[in-house]
């Protein structure tokens, strides 16, 4: 039984992190400092230590000296992804960014324990996601093939949860860059201050708490893949660099006047319509045509048939697993499926069914459990949505819940900001959930000022 060591000052964090990890049959010991921590690893033996890269006293990586042959994981978050990949370069043999899901840290802990078991095969979730048997799915898998052993740049184009970044994953996995990183960047969770120190780095003194020089996420990627997710939404002055990126293969750091050679392979996807936005002037035209190399378009969900269910089957089996139960999908449960439109694409199908088995008391999932909203089955979501305001009248409906139905009915209505000052919550804290829930964004162009 491999043994964890978990460094988390937040006792939320630490107590659900150490929860999941006994749940799956690791032992576990936990401390909530590095000064904590040190006693503990002169004491026992770790597979594994899963660190916070803040911590009171010292940095989490100050582990990392301490740890001899053990792998040390670092959690962290966008506002410090430099210093997550400052991190790697001091030995950290991973990092995972907050929020997590539990599938995403478990299969970093598999890959870090055990990594030649895990290395080879693609994610349980790629094959499902890219194995249907619906004739846009087939079409994809194709495209992907044959892009896979190719260093052209890649458009992957679709609405939110259809699987973009999984396409990506299948596509770096498939290529002659699989040993190489692979690292994923959502351009729209990044601060537009930010976004440019982010991808390219600086030099000190480029600007007010610059103080020391750092690497950016395409430097990270040298030799590999770098997926940026969200593309539409990167600033004006961030596509100069990129497109300069692209075109000459280098780089300059923020503050720096010398440029920097990289060997990166570029694979962008959005939900909007950049060729639309490059008409605006909300998107650099020319920027638009180097990205539109190679282009694979992602179907809906819901225009995938009886691929449906076999990914319901997919996902039923790995929550029955996680949650120690057996269960089956009732006739009627697999028929509201099929006809529902799911706005939320595939994360939504996650999300409803991780629900109804948590929620089932007896072996038979049906509809009710699932959650889903049947009166608007019949819309795109493209429609603005006119039912009133969401009440949490009924006992089983949860917070999410609520969030869910209140962000489909007023999104139209309001932007970002509006939205998340209602709910009572940060903007940040708006795409979490969205990308948690599996709610689309609608385009800007439709909400309010």
């Amino acid at each position: 039984m491999s043994r964890i060591l978990i460094v988390e000052d937040e006792l939320v964090i630490r107590a659900a992190l150490k929860r999941l990890l006994e749940k799956h049959s690791y032992t576990v010991d936990d401390a909530g400092s590095v000064a904590e921590a040190l006693p503990l690893t002169a004491k026992h033996h770790y597979d594994l230590i899963i660190s916070d890269l803040r911590l009171p006293g010292a940095q989490g990586t100050d582990l990392i000296a301490h740890a001899g042959t053990t792998p040390v994981l670092i959690m962290t978050s966008y506002a410090s992804m430099r210093s997550a990949i400052d991190a790697i370069k001091m030995g950290a043999a991973e990092y995972i960014a907050k929020p997590f899901s539990h599938e995403e840290m478990l299969a970093v802990i598999a890959k870090l324990i055990q990594p030649d078991e895990t290395e080879a095969p693609a994610p349980n979730i790629i094959k499902p996601l890219l194995n249907g048997s619906c004739e846009p799915i087939q079409d994809l898998i194709r495209r992907i093939n044959k892009i896979a052993s190719t260093n052209a740049t890649v458009l992957i184009l679709g609405e939110s949860g259809t699987g973009k970044e999984l396409a990506a994953k299948s596509i770096h996995q498939q290529s002659s860059r699989a040993a190489s990183p692979m690292v994923c960047v959502n351009c729209a969770a990044i601060p537009e201050t930010l976004i440019e120190s982010e991808l390219f780095g600086h030099e000190k003194g480029a600007f007010t708490g610059a103080d020391t020089p750092r690497s950016g996420l395409i430097e990270a990627a040298d030799g590999g893949t770098l997926f940026l997710d969200e593309i539409g939404e990167l600033p004006l002055e961030a596509q100069a660099r990129l497109l300069r990126f692209l075109q000459e293969g280098e780089i300059r750091r923020v503050g720096s006047v010398h440029a920097k050679r990289v060997d990166v392979r570029l694979i962008a996807a959005t939900h909007r319509d950049l060729k639309t936005l490059a008409q605006e002037g909300r998107f650099r035209e020319d920027l638009y045509y180097r990205l539109y190399v190679m282009e694979l378009k992602m179907p809906p969900l819901r225009e995938r048939g009886e691929d449906i269910i076999e990914l319901s089957q997919v996902f039923l089996k790995e929550q029955c697993s996680k949650h120690h139960v057996s269960l089956s999908f009732s006739p009627a449960a697999v028929q509201t499926m099929l006809q529902h439109t799911w706005p939320g694409n595939v994360r939504e199908l996650q999300n409803a069914i991780e629900r109804a088995v948590i929620l089932a008391d007896n072996h038979t999932i049906t509809p009710e459990l699932l959650g889903l909203d049947t009166t608007q089955q019949t819309l795109t979501p493209s429609e603005p949505h006119t039912a009133t305001p969401a009440q949490p009248n009924k006992a089983e409906h949860t917070l999410d819940d609520y969030f869910l139905k209140f962000v489909l009915e007023n999104q139209h209505l309001m932007n970002e900001t509006d939205l998340a000052k209602s709910l009572g919550v940060s903007r940040k804290c708006l795409w979490e959930k969205r990308q948690k829930l599996g709610i689309p964004r609608k385009s800007k162009n439709t909400a309010q000022p």
